[in-house]
């Protein structure tokens, strides 16, 4: 575990959160695909919500889009699934969750990540919802003009999870990851339903979601998607807002095996013409160094702090901050590559 005291009293600032979220929407939010094509057919499975499975397709090999209808939403959510390396018997899950796109975007794990290549022998059914692009993947109080109805906690941890063992054949084990944004919606979920996730793990988040820092930081995420957070938790007095600060429920975390990453925010091995993701190009590079050095060395400070709050409370964690690198793919791929050592135990993958 790397795990190094560093504070930086400009990165605490909601001004400077603020001009951060800016640099984020700028350069994050990019123009996505519509939907696979609905096949014919369709299912009765419902789970006990009255949510139930819309219809699959089968996309190629072990890659299927799954749609399931959320009775709380009122809308079908598409599932991107990867199916394990063997079926012969009832397998673990795995929900890898996206960023503050929601995979309505081009910044997906399938699109950017060696994902499918990653699982392509590991023995886990792997499942990312498309939708909830800057909803923090919560249950809003009241439906939002711009996003809509958004009951994203009530979905994930109530009305997927025995729709997904009974479609893929699960054996109802289940851990949870995410990166950025939903590396801190990862950890609220695990809080909000502990004895549905065997293991969660947190990349480039930022869970003290109530402190000034990080109710600017949401502010202006959800902002950026034309969204208002006293739709979602409130206004700030409101105890949705502490509800769902995952720093300060932590203790809720206890007995789920945890992994946090972060890194610095200085230019790692990723940070490079040679990445194939910059392609060469010194304006992309210019761009992943600058802002996405910045944005990381920010949610450094964010991981920093729930590291000391986990060790206080005598919560177990693999923590590995202090290497290089920004808030980009290339580390959140090795963060999925290292973390699942200790997410295939817990899943007994």
């Amino acid at each position: 575990m790397v795990h190094e005291q560093v504070r930086c009293a400009a990165v605490t600032s909601p001004r400077w959160w603020a001009q951060l979220v800016v640099l984020i929407v700028a350069t994050s939010w990019l123009a996505g695909g519509s939907p696979a094509a609905a096949s014919p057919d369709r299912s009765a499975l419902q789970s006990g919500t009255g949510s139930y499975l819309d219809h699959i397709d089968r996309t190629g090999g072990r890659q299927w889009n799954v749609y399931v209808h959320s009775a709380a939403m009122d809308r079908t959510i598409q599932l991107e699934v990867i199916r394990p390396a063997d079926t012969s018997s009832p397998r673990p899950t795995l929900y890898l969750l996206n960023g503050a796109g929601g995979g309505e975007d081009a910044a997906t794990w399938q699109a950017q990540s060696d994902a499918v290549a990653f699982f392509a022998d590991k023995n886990v059914n792997v499942v990312t919802p498309v939708g909830g692009k800057f909803s923090y993947y919560t249950d809003w109080q009241r439906p939002d003009p711009a996003l809509g109805v958004n009951k994203w906690t009530t979905f994930l941890t109530r009305e997927l999870p025995p729709i997904v063992d009974a479609t893929l054949g699960a054996n109802g084990r289940n851990a949870i990851a995410g990166l950025s944004t939903s590396g801190s919606a990862v950890l609220t979920l695990a809080e909000m339903a502990p004895s549905l996730y065997r293991g969660a793990a947190a990349f480039s988040g930022c869970a003290h979601t109530s402190a000034p820092p990080g109710r600017a930081y949401v502010e202006l995420v959800v902002g950026a998607g034309g969204g208002a957070t006293t739709n979602m938790w409130g206004p700030y007095t409101d105890p949705d807002w502490v509800a769902n600060d995952a720093y300060l429920q932590a203790e809720r975390l206890r007995g789920i095996a945890l992994y946090i990453s972060n890194r610095t925010g200085l230019p790692g091995p990723h940070d490079t013409l040679d990445n194939p993701r910059i392609g060469g190009n010194p304006i992309a590079l210019g761009a992943q160094v600058a802002v996405g050095g910045v944005i990381e060395a920010a949610t450094d400070q964010c991981t920093r702090q729930l590291a000391d709050r986990l060790a206080a409370l005598g919560i177990p964690a693999t923590v590995e901050l202090g290497a290089p690198g920004s808030h980009s793919w290339g580390y959140w791929q090795d963060d999925l590559h290292a973390s699942w050592q200790l997410l295939s135990a817990a899943l007994g993958a």
